[in-house]
């Protein structure tokens, strides 16, 4: 199977309707330059922001932006990395779960309104299924498959081996799928703000 392809525009539309039932506010911009403004006009400043590793957020330019300081944000990821001691670094990272904003990707997102997010550690799972408020992921139109059955096929075939090669070449470490997330939905009853990005071009794996 080939997923690099990208979506058609009918599977994006039914994708966008099928995440808006699910209480998931999703629509589509052209590039990761749109993506990247669309970020810019959503977080307000004096909020704090988390992300997690994502190769679509290197590519889009968003952590160069964050690392710029030029936004207004309170960067919690660069109050963690800038902390020596690891048993106090290790509390940051608890801390940060707690954050105004976390952005993000997906490794497979279906048409019918789910999508999947793996992590070796889980560090960035506790944001994603309920801590942080607003979340926004941001998601290259070649993840779009046609059920969540072809999502984990998506992960298992195609971004963990590609994933594994590319923790092999940056820390010389392994990865895994640990941890899965299946996000069926946000909670009608929920007081988040779930946001799906979808990018009309390919971005990360």
């Amino acid at each position: 199977m080939n997923y690099t392809t990208l979506a058609s525009q009918e599977q994006i539309t039914e994708t966008i309707k099928n995440l808006e039932t699910h209480n998931i506010n999703a629509f589509l911009v052209h590039t990761g330059s749109d993506a990247l403004a669309k970020i810019k006009e959503m977080i307000p400043a004096g909020m704090s922001v988390m992300n997690g590793s994502s190769v679509t957020l290197e590519t889009i330019g968003y952590i160069d932006y964050l690392k710029s300081g030029q936004h207004g944000w309170n960067n919690l990821h660069a109050g963690i990395l800038a902390q020596q001691d690891k048993a106090k670094q290790g509390e940051l990272r608890k801390q940060a779960v707690l954050s105004d904003y976390y952005l993000g990707s997906v490794h497979a997102l279906s048409e019918t309104g789910e999508f999947l997010v793996a992590s070796n550690t889980g560090s960035q799972l506790p944001h994603i299924v309920f801590t942080s408020k607003n979340l926004i992921f941001v998601v290259g139109a070649q993840k779009i498959v046609s059920s969540l059955a072809k999502g984990f096929q998506r992960l298992e075939e195609y971004v963990v081996p590609l994933e594994d090669k590319h923790m092999m070449e940056k820390y010389n470490a392994h990865t895994y799928p640990s941890k899965i997330v299946v996000f069926k939905r946000e909670s009608p009853t929920s007081d988040r703000t779930v946001t799906v990005i979808i990018v009309n071009e390919k971005l990360g794996y």
